[in-house]
């Protein structure tokens, strides 16, 4: 995990690697939750998928997509470095695409956690996907609520920080879930599925 974390910080979207310290909170919320088959939307280097791997059982399967297969190249071999690669099974096509095929395969409501972590003005269509596919009882992690604070500053009106603050009205108003944001990182949201 340190070498995967290295490598991508030599990248110039390094910055939307999850921190260290959220990557081990989600695999203590994964291995609290008995999860067995997760999904993941952005994939980026690999880390949270990484991560969370490591805390599924040897049966354990993470679903994971993203579009973009540089830095995937990069995921799969420290997947494989770490042996988890058997565990992983990543989607190299749009995200919305991936979920739709998951949901019309018969795979609703078969998934323990999911945690969503891709493009910004997508989330309440990934959380709206993620929420069919999510057992009743299970939990889906949403990363960057927070904004580096932009959600709270009020002067700040670009789409990207006007699409978040949107969703987490969106989130706090939906009696399908428990909803709690932990100050971790950049913000995760926890939506515990009702």
């Amino acid at each position: 995990m340190q070498q995967l974390r290295q490598e991508t910080a030599q990248l110039p979207a390094a910055r939307m690697q999850i921190a260290p310290e959220q990557g081990q909170f989600m695999a203590l919320l994964v291995q609290l939750l008995g999860a067995r088959k997760t999904l993941e939307i952005g994939t980026f280097t690999g880390y949270s998928a990484l991560v969370v791997a490591l805390a599924l059982p040897p049966e354990g399967t993470v679903v994971t997509c993203d579009i973009d297969e540089t830095t995937t190249a990069i995921a799969r071999r420290y997947w494989q470095q770490a042996g988890v690669a058997d565990k992983i099974q990543l989607h190299l096509a749009p995200a919305l695409d991936t979920l739709e095929q998951l949901l019309e395969s018969g795979q609703e409501e078969s998934f323990d956690f999911a945690f969503i972590d891709a493009d910004k003005r997508n989330y309440p269509h990934y959380y709206e996907k993620s929420l069919q596919l999510v057992r009743s009882g299970g939990l889906i992690a949403i990363d960057n609520v927070l904004w580096s604070g932009r959600v709270a500053d009020e002067t700040v009106t670009d789409k990207r920080t006007e699409a978040i603050r949107a969703f987490n009205r969106q989130l706090h108003h939906d009696d399908r879930i428990t909803l709690s944001l932990v100050p971790i990182a950049d913000g995760l949201t926890l939506a515990l599925k009702c």
